[in-house]
């Protein structure tokens, strides 16, 4: 017995009510159980019960063990002067508490906890893989639109952080992340920290020619350092200097990482993409808010490097001929990690469900990803049509299925409670 399973037993009342008795052997009656606390103090608030022919109102406080009560020191906590009853799994020591115990050990069904242990104790890629397939389409489609505003509202405290940091500047916070998803996993947070040393409005006054934008990127990012001997690098190494001392610019240690990666990931070839689609677009949060759909933004974020990337991945060093274009799958990941997420953030913030709205829509426009857990979902047939459903399962399984949350799932839940 696990006290998160206690809080639901007696939640949802899912014990037998007939004869309820005190520890002392009081008739006891259940008149509300209360409602659960997430916050500091007793389990349940507001509840009301009936002992005898009195009758109780206020807190209710749950332990698998009776002892757990001195254990946490709740004598002395002042969050617990107003509990009304004690209820336990079991009563292992004698309080003396100037209210009553109720134990519920031995008036659980059985089979609510059987099927309970079975979801606890399964090694499977999720605890209810064997009763997936009775989850009907409705539930499932709930409970993804419920993980998908989790897994937004989990990223908008992240940037809700941030605002704090920048006064409330949404243009500026586009930009950080914005950076931070072209650096992907490895260089994530060497191109947010290139980000955020130069000031947007610095980035707004030299965006209107390409290698300006190049050489402050690049020049804050350390990969101008070197002793670059072709025309273009040169170009931009005098570039940044003038830059540099103009705006007083304070080069960060970025440390960008090349070993083991792709060409088309390498730092050289986003940071230029990157310039370009400053170069072309400029106030893309404003953009992002105004545009109607997924498409416009989508049409922004189709750029293509400056001619010198064409023949290069990394400065100096000539490769055969490439286009260095933003490819579908990458705009399709700064979309569902950025754009979104910042939308919905903004909506968030200012309290506009039109625009929370139209964030979970847009996902739904998007193509699903294609990964280790998208790919175990689709082997128990769950739809993975877009990045509406894939950002939602991704959520279910790392937050709930992972960690053995099945009673805070809808279809876990469920399938507990069908005895």
């Amino acid at each position: 017995m696990t006290e998160r399973m206690l809080q639901y037993i007696w939640q949802f009342r899912y014990f037998n009510f007939n004869d309820l008795r005190t520890d002392e052997g009081e008739l006891l009656q259940v008149i509300h159980p209360g409602t659960l606390n997430t916050n500091q103090g007793p389990d349940f608030i507001d509840a009301k019960i009936k002992i005898a022919d009195t009758t109780w109102a206020g807190s209710i406080e749950l332990h698998t063990h009776a002892s757990h009560w001195n254990d946490h020191k709740h004598s002395g906590d002042k969050n617990y002067k107003n509990v009304i009853l004690h209820v336990v799994w079991k009563n292992d020591v004698q309080l003396h508490l100037p209210f009553s115990t109720l134990v519920l050990e031995d008036k659980v069904p059985k089979l609510l906890l059987h099927k309970y242990d079975e979801l606890m104790n399964s090694g499977s890629f999720i605890p209810c893989e064997k009763n997936i397939h009775g989850v009907n389409s409705l539930t499932w489609q709930s409970l993804k639109e419920r993980m998908l505003v989790d897994r937004l509202e989990n990223k908008t405290k992240n940037i809700f952080d941030l605002l704090q940091k920048n006064k409330n500047h949404w243009e500026e916070i586009c930009w950080w992340l914005l950076a931070k998803n072209f650096g992907i996993k490895l260089n994530a947070a060497a191109f947010e920290n290139v980000a955020r040393s130069i000031p947007i409005t610095v980035l707004a006054k030299n965006r209107g020619q390409i290698h300006q934008a190049e050489a402050l990127l690049f020049g804050q990012a350390g990969l101008l350092d070197a002793d670059l001997t072709g025309d273009y690098p040169k170009l931009l190494q005098r570039e940044y200097l003038f830059l540099k001392k103009k705006y007083g610019l304070k080069k960060v240690e970025a440390g960008m990482i090349f070993l083991r990666m792709r060409p088309s990931n390498f730092p050289t070839v986003r940071l230029a993409q990157l310039a370009m689609l400053l170069h072309k677009s400029h106030q893309l949060f404003s953009k992002i808010k105004e545009s109607p759909d997924v498409k416009t933004i989508r049409d922004l974020l189709q750029v293509t490097a400056n001619d010198y990337w064409h023949y290069h991945y990394v400065f100096d060093v000539t490769s055969a001929f490439k286009k260095k274009k933003l490819g579908e799958q990458m705009i399709d990941n700064i979309l569902i990690n950025t754009v979104v997420p910042v939308l919905f953030a903004y909506g968030h913030h200012h309290n506009e469900n039109v625009i929370k709205d139209k964030a979970l829509q847009w996902m739904d426009q998007i193509k699903a990803e294609k990964n280790a857990i998208t790919r175990g979902f689709a082997a128990l047939q769950v739809n993975n049509k877009t990045a509406f459903d894939s950002q939602a399962l991704i959520q279910l399984k790392n937050e709930y299925c992972s960690k053995k949350r099945c009673l805070d799932c809808s279809i876990g839940n469920k399938l507990i409670r069908s005895l």
